[in-house]
């Protein structure tokens, strides 16, 4: 596959869906100049008699969380949804959230909104946005058609 743009893969937020029905999502994309992938994983380290006793990672945990930075824009309906959880805790931080990869991978599942900031910098600079968005669980994923 050639090299593609990471402009082309997308991001979209929810509110979650309780009962039948699908989320409403809105793609949080307009003046959103980065992505950052803050994934954390949590690993174990043990050596085994069965080897040579060097030790082995093993991967315990993996918590998959991006980091958004740009300009806020009152008017874009994803920057506004997750603005307005600014002061909340709790389950009113919880989305559905959705990544669309280039090659046409989709992810989705709930995940929670953290370190959301909406105003502050120089006087003479627009208003920043920045979050971030961590999956709760393993994201269902569905391959792209081929």
């Amino acid at each position: 596959m050639a090299r593609q743009k990471n402009a082309l893969t997308e991001y979209l937020v929810a509110a979650p869906v309780e009962g039948p029905g699908e989320p409403t999502y809105n793609k949080l994309a307009k003046w959103v100049s980065s992505v950052t992938d803050d994934s954390d994983e949590e690993t174990e380290e043990v050596g085994y008699y069965d080897s040579d006793g060097t030790p082995e990672t093993d991967i315990i945990s993996v918590k998959k969380k991006y980091s958004f930075e740009g300009l806020y824009d009152d008017a874009d309906p994803a920057m506004k949804f997750i603005a307005g959880m600014e002061f909340e805790t709790g389950d009113e931080r919880k989305i559905m959230f959705k990544q669309i990869r280039s090659n046409g991978d989709t992810f989705e599942g709930r995940a929670t909104v953290s370190d959301i900031k909406v105003t502050g910098g120089e006087a003479t600079e627009y208003a920043a946005f920045e979050c971030s968005i961590s999956w709760d669980a393993k994201p269902k994923m569905t391959p792209a058609l081929p």
